[in-house]
């Protein structure tokens, strides 16, 4: 067990990396290291550190620093890996774990390490021969179990995924991280009353919903009354689930409801104008309510319903000035009017969300074929650090138009999509916008990609004008930008 003098230690170490005092860092983590060689290594402490305070680089460089003198700690090389995996170093991040797993073949956070580099590769079915194996020798552990189900479920083997995912539950009936991936299969899948109902789970975790279950909106049925119910929507993840789910509103406001969005503030001009909205709140405290409901949570409220999908499109609309601002902006533009997004928001703080950006996002030289076309105008849509790629001087990016610095809200973005022909878009919350306004939309996803676009289609259900171009390979965007392209081909001036 490990002494007072121990735990200062690891305490002045996570304060000498605070003040980036390296080198003292080092000198002290060598001899704790020694002290107990199977407890966590003394610089695991500052691995969330380094992931909240965006410092991964440093945090490596530091782990290098000791790894000359620890070279074979494995727990510095899963360390190590665990960074170099973030950043999007696989092969290094590979190499790095399998040294670790030489010394220790049967570790289990090692192997699971392995696996997770290998799935954010695209490696699947090399991850799932390594989890096959696992799962012969740990048949009854639920994390085993519930993790070849991911990797099935990446494949688009739904059958072998659920019922995988029915031996872990069974096993861990209230893990909530279980049930909720559990959810994401069934709705990937297409099971939309059993993946809502499921999705609830999402609700134990950290992050979503601090408001009481019992206030909750329950599901509708044709006996419960909202009429004049002050029901309260709130923001829970993303933008994108937001303007997806903003379809129900007018839905409650059909049965008597009083609805108050409490939402984001880039939002909410765009909120008040949805049919139905009594409310709009930015910030500030919880507003009075009689039902509260995440937005999340609206699809599975409606599932027994005859509008289990919302409102048709557009359910949002525009405001007027703006549409008009751009129009005379653009009036000199007879050419098809193509908006693009190539990447995401990073999120470099959140490590799940920082990678599957990674995945979601390309390099805006990748839609240079795209630009090359004489016969259509783009228009930048893309905001975040992104934008920076438009300052590399390449001359098929002199077709690219950036006004960016006047979206400054998502109401902004809104006016200028409204005057557009088409947009085209990695997954990212415009993809929702375009297509709740009603927009042509051609969305370019990844391999494995997320539950609302499905599996073995190219058409929404959610957004009857988008079409979906999807990777063939893992992390390669060629084929998608030539499908693209020859999709553009047949646009046509609105």
């Amino acid at each position: 067990m490990e002494n007072d003098s121990a735990a200062l230690d690891r305490h002045t170490i996570r304060a000498l990396f605070h003040q980036g005092r390296y080198d003292e860092a080092v000198a002290l983590a060598i001899p704790l290291a020694q002290i107990d060689q199977l407890a966590p290594h003394p610089f695991s402490t500052l691995l969330d550190d380094a992931v909240a305070q965006d410092r991964r680089l440093e945090y490596l460089m530091l782990l290098d620093r000791i790894g000359q003198e620890e070279a074979q700690d494995c727990r510095l090389l899963d360390l190590r890996a665990i960074i170099l995996q973030q950043i999007g170093r696989l092969d290094e991040a590979e190499s790095t774990v399998r040294r670790a797993l030489i010394a220790r073949p049967h570790h289990l956070p090692s192997i699971n390490l392995l696996v997770s580099i290998l799935t954010q590769a695209g490696r699947f079915e090399e991850a799932e021969a390594i989890l096959r194996a696992q799962y012969q020798t740990l048949p009854d552990d639920p994390a085993t179990i519930a993790n070849l189900a991911v990797i099935m479920t990446a494949q688009n083997k739904f059958a072998e995924a659920l019922q995988l995912y029915r031996e872990a539950i069974a096993h861990a009936p209230t893990h909530a991280q279980i049930r909720l991936n559990h959810s994401i299969a069934l709705l990937k899948a297409g099971y939309y009353t059993q993946g809502w109902a499921e999705h609830e789970w999402r609700l134990d975790l950290p992050g979503h919903t601090s408001l009481p279950r019992e206030t909750a909106l329950p599901n509708l049925t044709p006996d419960l009354d909202l009429a004049d119910r002050h029901v309260l929507l709130t923001q829970e993840e993303g933008l994108g689930d937001t303007l997806m789910y903003l379809r129900y509103v007018p839905l409650l406001a059909e049965r008597g409801a009083r609805v108050t969005i409490w939402g984001a503030e880039t939002l909410a001009d765009m909120m008040r104008r949805v049919p139905g909205v009594e409310r709009v709140q930015v910030g500030g405290d919880t507003p009075d309510y009689d039902y509260h409901c995440p937005f999340i949570s609206l699809p599975r409220a409606f599932a027994a319903t005859s509008t289990p999908f919302g409102v048709d499109v557009p359910y949002l609309t525009v405001d007027p000035a703006k549409r008009a601002a751009w129009a005379r902006r653009m009036q000199d533009d007879r050419l098809l009017r193509v908006g693009v997004v190539w990447a995401g928001a990073p999120r470099p703080t959140n490590p799940d969300a920082f990678m599957l950006d990674q995945r979601r996002s390309m390099p805006l030289s990748a839609l240079a074929p795209l630009f090359r076309s004489r016969s259509a105008t783009f228009y930048s849509l893309q905001k975040g650090p992104a934008t920076e790629q438009l300052d590399i001087t390449l001359p098929e990016y002199r077709r690219v138009v950036d006004w960016s610095d006047s979206l400054s809200t998502m109401d902004d973005t809104a006016a200028l999509i409204a005057n557009l022909d088409v947009v085209i878009s990695v997954d990212t919350s415009v993809v929702h916008l375009a297509g709740a306004l009603g927009k042509r939309v051609i969305l370019m996803d990844r391999v494995n990609p997320c539950w609302r676009w499905l599996h073995d289609r190219t058409d929404s259900p959610w957004y009857p004008d988008l079409t979906i171009v999807r990777q063939s390979m893992p992390w390669q965007w060629s084929d998608v930008v030539q499908r693209v392209a020859t999709l553009l081909r047949k646009e046509r001036r609105k």
